[in-house]
C-alpha cells in the first residue's frame, strides 16, 4: 500500500510540474497615459516578470477621440479567442473592445457605448470581463460617475463619485441594457471578479478620499451580476493602491496592485482570502508598468509571442 501511495504521489507531482511548465503567466498592461497601446510581460513563477518585445506596444489604440488604451483586461473566452476591453479616454461614455486568436493579430477595434444613454455620465474606467459558465455569457463591468446621482464634493477629485455598472453579452456584438452592479454607498473603481467554487470574489478599490481609503477590499456573491456583500477590511497596507489583478498559484491567492503614488507595484498573498501577507518585496515587474490583468497561456502560445 505504501508503495502504491508513493507511486501515486510521484505521478501527481509529475503531472503538476508538467502543467506548470506547459503554461506561462502573461501580464497585459499599459504605460504612461496609454497612448501607445497594449504591453505584455511574462513570468514562469508569478513573481519575476519580463517585458516582451522590448516593452514596445503589441497593439496601438484607434478608437474614440483620445485614442488611449488604458487598463487592458484580456480573458480567454469559451470560443478559444482572447477578448480584450480597455479604457479609451478619461471622459468618454464607452469602452474599447477587440479579439485575437494569438495575441498578435487583432480584430478591428470597436467602441462600445455602454453609458451613451446617460446624459450625465462622465467616464467609463477600467472595464473588465468575467465569463459565466452556467449561463454561457460574458459580463463586462466598469466604473462610472453619473453627475448628480451620488452626492460629491466638486472641490475633491473633480467631484467624481463612481459606482460599478455592467452589461451582458454572448458574442460581443449585441449587449444587454446597462445595469448597476455594485453600490455600497462609497466611491468604488477598479473591480475585478474571479469565480471561486460556488461564489464570486470581487476585488475592488475603495476610492473614498475623505477620510482617505484608497485601498483594495473584497466583496463576495453567489451571483455574478449582483448581491455582493459589503466590502471587507482593506487587504492592502498604509499606502494608496489601485488596479488589482489576481493570480491563483499553489493553493494561494496573489493580488497585484499599483502603488501609484510610489510609482511601483505591490502584491499581497493569502490562502483563505482573510489573512493577507505583503509580498511586495518578492516581486519584480517591468519599469513603468501600470494597471492591467494577468492570464495564463500555453507554452506554444508564448513561443508565438516571442
Amino acid at each position: 500500500m505504501k508503495r502504491i501511495i508513493f507511486i501515486f504521489f510521484l505521478v501527481a507531482n509529475a503531472l503538476l510540474v508538467k502543467a506548470q511548465t506547459d503554461s506561462v503567466f502573461l501580464f497585459a498592461y499599459f504605460k504612461n497615459n496609454g497612448q501607445d497601446g497594449l504591453h505584455l510581460a511574462y513570468s514562469n513563477d508569478g513573481f519575476n516578470w519580463t517585458a516582451l518585445k522590448s516593452d514596445s506596444s503589441f497593439l496601438k489604440p484607434t478608437v474614440a477621440n483620445d485614442k488611449l488604451m488604458r487598463d487592458p483586461c484580456i480573458i480567454r473566452g469559451a470560443d478559444g479567442l482572447f477578448h480584450m476591453v480597455w479604457t479609451v479616454s478619461w471622459n468618454d461614455k464607452g469602452i474599447g473592445y477587440a479579439s485575437s486568436a494569438d495575441l498578435i493579430h487583432w480584430s478591428e477595434q470597436q467602441f462600445i457605448p455602454v453609458m451613451q444613454h446617460e446624459d450625465s455620465a462622465r467616464n467609463c474606467w477600467a472595464p473588465e470581463i468575467t465569463y459565466d459558465k452556467k449561463k454561457k455569457q460574458y459580463m463586462i463591468y466598469w466604473a462610472t460617475t453619473i453627475a448628480g446621482k451620488y452626492i460629491a464634493d466638486p472641490k475633491v477629485e473633480n467631484g467624481y463619485n463612481h459606482r460599478m455598472y455592467y452589461v451582458l453579452t454572448k458574442d460581443f456584438k449585441t449587449f444587454s441594457k446597462t445595469k448597476l452592479l455594485y453600490d455600497k454607498g462609497f466611491n468604488v473603481i477598479d473591480a475585478t471578479i474571479v469565480p471561486d467554487g460556488k461564489q464570486y470574489v470581487m476585488f475592488l478599490k475603495d476610492e473614498t478620499r475623505t477620510p482617505p481609503q484608497k485601498n483594495i477590499k473584497i466583496a463576495t456573491s453567489n451571483n455574478l451580476t449582483g448581491g455582493y456583500s459589503d466590502a471587507s477590511a482593506p487587504i492592502t497596507g498604509n499606502y494608496w493602491a489601485e488596479g488589482p489583478t489576481t493570480l491563483r498559484m499553489n493553493g494561494t491567492w496573489i493580488v497585484y496592485f499599483d502603488k501609484y503614488r510610489d510609482h511601483k507595484y505591490g502584491a499581497v498573498q493569502s490562502a483563505d482570502l482573510k489573512n493577507w501577507t505583503d509580498i511586495s518585496d518578492k516581486i519584480s515587474l517591468p519599469e513603468g508598468l501600470r494597471h492591467g490583468t494577468i492570464l495564463k497561456i500555453s507554452r506554444k502560445e508564448f513561443e508565438g509571442l516571442r
